[in-house]
């Protein structure tokens, strides 16, 4: 099977894995029937993040047996032939799941050969499904989407995710400097749906001093084709360790990377 033809039927799994995932957490969410843990601080997690990890390894396992598997709730497996990996978050946007709180997605990427080759997000709340390949362009819900034409920080929005990982003195100095640079500075508790509003020209632009690759590569995906800048979130050991990422209109890419001056990012 040629790379192209590949590439185009994982998206076409990813979408309907998404779908069908995304289906399956919003009438669990809907009927309030699971309980809430915490994994660390801040970090709520429930049985349904790891059924629908389980509902979505399953299916792609069905599909693509020898493709590696990495998922936040679970070790996943190795890829057979050390090229394609999955890459997933079964409910991101957790804490907002557990306290009722209709705005969290399924964050579904494939990565080969170390680049991201397939990236689709899935809003079941509102039947959102955003969706790319490498080089063919990102949609959402079948329809070619773009970031928003800012080019000033003073007229933008920009969300800044964040973790407990970096401390909160930072993440306050992040705020500061993107309020400080004249944007309105947002958090809206899913670094998937973050960035890929991005993508749509809902958001101007998307901070964070350090992601997990389940929470952000196939919304980095997303970007990067709807015609966005996004950093380089897979250079060293990116896939690994996580990354600090960067993404916004292209017309804002100087002025957001100087105003946030994220140490350590690749950009």
């Amino acid at each position: 099977m040629a790379d192209a033809d590949a590439s185009e039927m994982r998206l076409f799994a990813a979408e309907a894995v998404a779908r069908e995932a995304g289906s399956f957490a919003r009438r669990r969410f809907l009927s309030s029937s699971f309980t809430v843990a915490f994994k660390g601080r801040h970090d709520y997690v429930t049985e349904v993040d790891g059924e629908t990890e389980a509902l979505i390894a399953g299916r792609l396992r069905q599909v693509f047996p020898r493709d590696g598997f990495i998922g936040e709730e679970t070790k996943g497996r190795a890829a057979a032939d050390g090229t394609a990996v999955w890459v997933v978050d079964p409910i991101d946007g957790t804490a907002n799941f557990a306290r009722g709180i209709a705005r969290f997605c399924v964050s579904i990427a494939c990565v080969r050969d170390g680049v991201i080759e397939v990236g689709v997000v899935y809003d079941p709340m509102r039947d959102e499904l955003f969706a790319a390949r490498r080089g063919a362009g990102a949609s959402l819900n079948g329809v070619a989407i773009r970031p928003s034409e800012a080019t000033a920080l003073a007229q933008s929005s920009v969300e800044v995710g964040w973790n407990a990982r970096r401390g909160a003195e930072t993440y306050l100095d992040l705020v500061g400097r993107v309020a400080r640079a004249g944007a309105a500075p947002y958090r809206a508790g899913s670094g998937a749906l973050g960035i890929v509003y991005v993508a749509a020209g809902r958001r101007d632009g998307y901070v964070e001093q350090h992601m997990q690759p389940w929470d952000c590569l196939a919304a980095i995906l997303l970007v990067r084709e709807a015609g966005g800048y996004v950093s380089d979130y897979l250079a060293l050991g990116g896939l690994a360790k996580g990354n600090p990422v960067i993404a916004c209109a292209p017309g804002l890419k100087d002025a957001l990377i100087a105003a946030v001056a994220i140490e350590g990012i690749v950009l």
